[in-house]
């Protein structure tokens, strides 16, 4: 299995380790420091931002914001991996969508900001974390949603997420991360409405 390094702390990415370790993937988390005031998760190495990444597939689960300064130290390692986004164009503290030029996607930007040619693959940013963990979207299996250019980036997160015993559905390549990043948005807006339970959301039945 391709061992992942997830970039960030919170709770998609504690989600996403349960992902990986289900998956029997070995898995690296990056946090800011190794003294972080977060829990440690058993069987995953830890390491500090800057700190050399060891995965194959990494995935940045941090908001869109912050990847700029993740970029900063990981950049030119990042080029010969397996890139994931998760992130949708939201901000927090208002829970009202971002701006980006032209009607672009948070997946195409990061494609911009890296080096030509890397494998970026839109996922799991329409997926609340607790669906993620319990591997169920109320009474179905958890779907995941992706999208990207480069079939064998497509082929490594697809099996990262069967391994997990969770639904892989490829939607077409990188610029359907739109359409992606808007079910994102709007799952967010409603489940920080109270309109939907985290445990939930939207589902694609088989």
């Amino acid at each position: 299995m391709t061992s992942i390094s997830i970039i960030g702390s919170g709770k998609m990415s504690a989600a996403l380790a349960a992902v990986a370790a289900r998956a029997g993937a070995p898995t690296q988390i990056v946090r800011r420091s190794t003294t972080s005031s977060s829990g440690e998760l058993p069987g995953v190495a830890y390491s500090a931002l800057g700190e050399p990444l060891t995965g194959e597939l990494v995935v940045l689960a941090v908001p869109f914001v912050a990847y700029p300064s993740v970029l900063e130290h990981y950049r030119d390692q990042l080029a010969d991996r397996v890139v994931v986004d998760i992130s949708n164009p939201i901000d927090f503290t208002t829970y009202e969508p971002l701006a980006l030029p032209g009607g672009s996607s948070t997946a195409a930007e990061l494609a911009r900001l890296l080096p030509p040619g890397t494998a970026v693959v839109k996922a799991f940013n329409v997926n609340l974390g607790d669906t993620l963990t319990s591997g169920t979207n109320g009474t179905t299996p958890t779907t995941v949603l992706f999208a990207g250019d480069y079939a064998e980036a497509k082929i490594a997160v697809a099996g990262l997420i069967e391994g997990a015993g969770l639904r892989a559905v490829d939607v077409g390549p990188l610029p359907r991360a739109r359409e992606l990043e808007a079910m994102g948005f709007l799952q967010i807006a409603l489940a920080a409405a109270g309109k939907t339970r985290n445990e939930s959301g939207f589902a694609l039945l088989p």
